[in-house]
């Protein structure tokens, strides 16, 4: 039978690539209506035009205000996209009479700082937000939980951890330092690459690997559950700096910008999806250095 998925949030970097993995036929849905562009969700009435005109089986909410530095100075935005937005879907799908799959997307900020004797964080790590995003996806993941509970909805979480690849904006810390090298290589930048706190550690998956364990969490993931998408691999940041310096062939000064420098809370970070892997069969199956070397284009 076939399936149509609304998407939200399909213009973003990881929309982007839910909607290549569909038009390559890796994602477990047969066509996708992606939510308009300027359709804010929240307005909504627009939200609730959109989803009744659209009949979706199966519906992927990805959409949300994710930038965390953006979350602390206008954390009343960040609630109204990431909260609001969420329950203008959820009400317009309950008048749309849909009775598919809703996968929602959160995040692995939720946990908050971890203490490194408890690492890696697995399902019963509890969740201890340390800022107004990861506060606001916590609380649109009880939403959803919620509204299936009381309304009999099939909905399923997924919280992943870092993940970086092409076509990530240089807000984020990777894609930031490779543009920082590439501009290096081209001659357009001394050779000095300015950073942050890169001592601390992440679980970084490639956004493609991310994609498919999407697609398997809505292929068989339990309902009710919350899934961790992540590598189970810890990196630090100066490690990867190494490695891409290394791959371009360069010799470069790693110099502290204050400007850039914010001590992280969390030093390590690492994250065990082994429920994932057996509920879903999914594992990360791409090359951290295939990554990197994808977003430096080598």
């Amino acid at each position: 039978m076939s399936r149509r998925a609304l998407i939200t949030g399909a213009g973003g970097f990881v929309g982007s690539h839910v909607l290549q993995a569909i038009d390559q036929g890796r994602f477990p849905v047969d066509s996708v209506m992606p939510l308009p562009a300027g359709l804010d969700l929240r307005d909504a009435e627009a939200v609730r035009s959109f989803v009744t005109a659209n009949p979706a089986d199966v519906v992927v909410h990805l959409a949300a205000q994710s930038f965390v530095p953006r979350s602390i100075s206008d954390p009343e935005e960040t609630y109204q996209v990431n909260v609001m937005g969420t329950l203008h879907l959820l009400e317009a799908l309950s008048s749309a009479g849909f009775a598919g799959r809703l996968l929602y997307v959160s995040s692995g900020d939720v946990y908050g700082r971890v203490e490194e004797p408890a690492l890696p964080v697995n399902p019963s790590t509890p969740a201890c937000p340390l800022n107004p995003y990861a506060s606001s996806k916590l609380a649109a993941e009880e939403l959803c939980l919620q509204w299936g509970r009381r309304l009999g909805h099939d909905v399923v979480i997924a919280r992943p951890f870092n993940h970086i690849g092409p076509g990530q904006s240089e807000r984020f810390v990777v894609p930031s330092l490779a543009a920082q090298l590439l501009s290096i290589r081209a001659g357009t930048l001394p050779p000095v690459l300015e950073v942050g706190d890169i001592d601390s550690s992440r679980d970084f998956t490639d956004v493609r690997d991310v994609v498919e364990a999407y697609g398997r969490i809505l292929e068989s993931g339990v309902p009710g559950k919350r899934y961790i998408v992540a590598s189970g691999v810890e990196r630090r940041v100066r490690d990867i700096i190494e490695t891409m310096v290394d791959m371009l062939g360069l010799q470069v000064e790693v110099k502290r910008d204050p400007a850039r420098y914010r001590p992280s809370e969390q030093r390590r970070m690492v994250a065990d999806a082994s429920e994932t892997r057996r509920d879903t069969g999914w594992s990360p199956g791409i090359e951290f250095q295939t990554t990197l070397k994808d977003i430096l284009k080598v």
